[in-house]
């Protein structure tokens, strides 16, 4: 099974442990290291688009999403973390590729930190593990992409 994993650069003391958890849960769950394409993209805006790409070539199972918004003074957050969402979500109907969403929306640094500690409550662990049920789940049913 080939999974990819999108990962945002921007918050990176964050999404590198979110990152961390998610190929240590693919390791766990059998995927091997050369199985795992990683893709990095500048931001949580830009998610979505490399998520339906990656899947459009049909090379994956399934893709993991990793970003981190933090809050701040203006209505920015709330923009991107929608448009971050819907985006992600309209990539996987549109594709048939299940997506997970490991996309941090917190109101700190701390918080985010919090959720990207190592161990099972790390939310890229989260997403892969959900990813990897899902595609599972498909190839049960007959997508053909495991």
């Amino acid at each position: 099974m080939r999974i990819a994993i999108v990962v945002s650069r921007f918050n990176d003391f964050v999404t590198e442990r979110l990152l961390e958890g998610a190929t240590a849960a693919l390791a766990d769950a059998g995927v091997s290291g050369g199985d795992v394409e990683v893709l990095r993209v500048p931001g949580a805006f830009e998610i979505p688009m490399a998520a339906q790409r990656i899947a459009e070539t049909g090379r994956v199972a399934a893709v993991i999403c990793l970003g981190c918004l933090i809050r701040g003074a203006t209505p920015h957050f709330e923009y991107i973390a929608s448009a971050c969402a819907q985006g992600i979500t309209t990539a996987s109907a549109m594709t048939g590729v299940p997506m997970s969403f490991g996309v941090l929306t917190t109101n700190s640094a701390e918080e985010a930190l919090e959720r990207a500690a190592p161990g099972p409550a790390n939310k890229g662990r989260e997403a892969a593990e959900a990813a990897v049920e899902m595609a599972r789940l498909f190839a049960r049913v007959g997508d053909g992409r495991s």
